[in-house]
């Protein structure tokens, strides 16, 4: 997961992108959506979106940007954009590598979208940004970076590949919701309606699942993970905002304790901001880590732990990769198994297991 601001890359690196774009052909231009698995080759029989929607103009954290005609070769730099992408009908022709080590960086959620096409090629964030050649190598017309913490220089030398939708100014870098995420893409592509009404079928889940939990409503609970100590997820991460969306509330304080990131590490004299009606714990394993969390007194002190208010989420599993992904596509398999769970935690019996999903 992103844990710290992304760096700039160097200048002998913007050096070998104008090279790059000079060599290739049309950069930032192609026939199809689709790729291939190995260089991101158009795929001729793609389809495009409506030209007559563009262009269009998308305001952004480092000003706006004129897409001029409908994308054909779009590359994500934003972990989770081409959940959205995907949800559209266009397949990106290269994505961002972030977690679960997926074929085409494609979550499980997220496959039946290709249409038994080809896998988008993937980036990766060596820690110095986004791979400013291999994404020139691709000649996109288009690269999505929403959920992101892309800085101003890198946004400038992107640029001058191709035209960039950067992060949204109004929310703190990987804080942008799933809806604005989706209503922005879904504009980039020339296609709002259809991203206006994905976003309001997964919110009728959302309706639904709390229907079926009235007990969620006005309940206090929060998602952390044992990372360097405690680290909680705040009001500007998407993970929290599952649990906001459920009913659930976020625990007073936990907004000035996280400040303006989408999450921090807590200090000791804060635990008590963990003793919630639930409490979900995204872990390496289940067991172990709640064993070690339990030792501390701090924490096995509390009444969540005590009155087994605890959900446990093994991190490196579907469903653990889906509950931070945090996508259009990937909500509706969270839900299925989360719902249940934080039932099981805050139905008021302490003998009441919270058991693991089965699928």
């Amino acid at each position: 997961m992103p844990r710290t601001m992304r760096g700039t890359r160097l200048a002998a690196v913007l050096t070998s992108v104008l090279l790059l774009c000079g060599a290739i052909a049309a950069c930032g231009s192609g026939s199809g959506s689709g790729s291939d698995s190995a260089t991101g080759t158009a795929d001729p029989g793609a389809t495009a979106s409506d030209g007559g929607a563009f262009p269009v103009t998308i305001e952004h954290k480092y000003g706006s940007v004129t897409i001029p005609s409908a994308p054909k070769r779009i590359v994500t730099v934003g972990l989770t954009d081409q959940d959205s992408v995907l949800a559209l009908s266009e397949v990106p022709v290269g994505t961002t590598e972030w977690l679960g080590g997926y074929g085409g960086a494609i979550g499980p959620w997220a496959t039946g979208k290709l249409g038994g096409g080809a896998l988008p090629a993937v980036l990766k964030d060596t820690g110095t940004g986004p791979q400013v050649e291999k994404i020139a190598s691709l000649a996109p017309d288009l690269i999505l970076s929403l959920y992101s913490g892309l800085t101003k220089d890198q946004y400038e030398t992107l640029s001058k590949i191709a035209p960039v939708v950067a992060q949204p100014k109004e929310y703190a870098d990987y804080g942008v919701p799933w809806q604005r995420q989706t209503e922005i893409i879904g504009k980039s592509l020339g296609k709002e309606a259809e991203a206006k009404k994905l976003v309001e079928d997964v919110e009728a889940r959302f309706t639904a699942a709390k229907a079926e939990h009235p007990e969620f409503a006005g309940a206090t609970a929060v998602m952390a993970t044992p990372y360097e100590g405690i680290f909680v997820y705040g009001p500007q991460d998407n993970r929290s905002r599952i649990l906001s969306s459920l009913g659930f509330t976020l625990p007073s304080g936990l907004d000035k304790a996280i400040g303006d990131e989408f999450g921090a590490n807590i200090s000791k004299e804060r635990t008590d901001l963990l003793d919630t009606d639930a409490i979900v714990w995204i872990v390496a394993d289940p067991a172990t880590d709640a064993a070690k969390l339990h030792g501390d007194k701090l924490y096995g002190d509390l009444d969540v732990v005590k009155q087994g208010r605890e959900v446990f989420v093994k991190e490196n599993g579907d469903y653990g990769n889906a509950i931070s992904f945090v996508s259009v596509l990937s909500l509706p398999y969270t839900l299925d198994r989360l719902a249940p769970q934080l039932a099981a935690a805050v139905d008021g019996s302490p003998s009441t297991e919270v058991t693991q999903p089965s699928s």
